[in-house]
């Protein structure tokens, strides 16, 4: 782990409210669109990468998913989650660590990354990262990432941007596209970010 990496977000979600961050969303419809047509069952097990205090937990606790894993590189932004969601908060696996560090314990039907993808910026930690969905992730995988036409920063760390091309030759050796589309993000502050989406598929 990169110790300034991890006291950056930590120091993000110690003084920063939701509305205070670009990347909340009230309603995390892309996302949720694509884990429901993954036509998974309700018990499948599911992680959400970098998932932080986002809602979309919330949101698939009240579709019924029973097997959900959210894992953030910071404890602060997990502890929000879990006072937000209550006693609701037991039905989740929470899992602290910086994604190039995780070394999952299980393989998971559906990867859920909003956003967690486009700070890694070497061709190692994104080996690193492309190694580890082939090896753990047995069916789906729903990424948000830059587009080209979006930011090259975000909470002033540098970003990678992607094309759809470049997601597909990234994870194409393993993965197969089924659905893409690329959409603005209207921040809490009303600015714009655009984002490539990608709905990918195990071969």
């Amino acid at each position: 782990m990169q110790p300034e990496k991890k006291e950056h977000w930590e120091q993000v979600y110690k003084t920063k409210t939701p509305d205070q961050v670009s990347w909340t969303q009230e309603n995390p419809k892309t996302s949720l669109d694509y884990i429901k047509a993954s036509k998974l069952p309700k018990n499948a097990a599911l992680i959400d990468i970098g998932g932080g205090d986002s809602l979309l937990v919330d949101y698939l606790l009240d579709a019924g998913y029973s097997l959900i894993t959210v894992l953030d590189i910071s404890e602060q932004a997990i502890k929000r989650a879990q006072k937000r969601l209550g006693i609701a908060a037991d039905k989740v696996t929470w899992i602290v660590s910086d994604i190039l560090d995780f070394k999952p314990k299980r393989t998971y039907d559906l990867w859920h990354d909003r956003a967690t993808f486009h700070f890694l910026t070497t061709a190692t930690e994104i080996e690193a990262y492309k190694n580890t969905v082939t090896q753990w992730v047995d069916s789906y995988m729903v990424l948000g990432v830059f587009s080209k036409e979006g930011p090259l920063k975000c909470s002033g760390l540098p970003i990678t941007q992607y094309n759809l091309a470049e997601l597909t030759a990234c994870f194409g050796a393993a993965f197969e596209v089924v659905h893409a589309q690329t959409e603005d993000h209207s921040t809490p502050f009303n600015t714009l970010q655009n984002f490539q989406f990608a709905h990918l598929k195990k071969k």
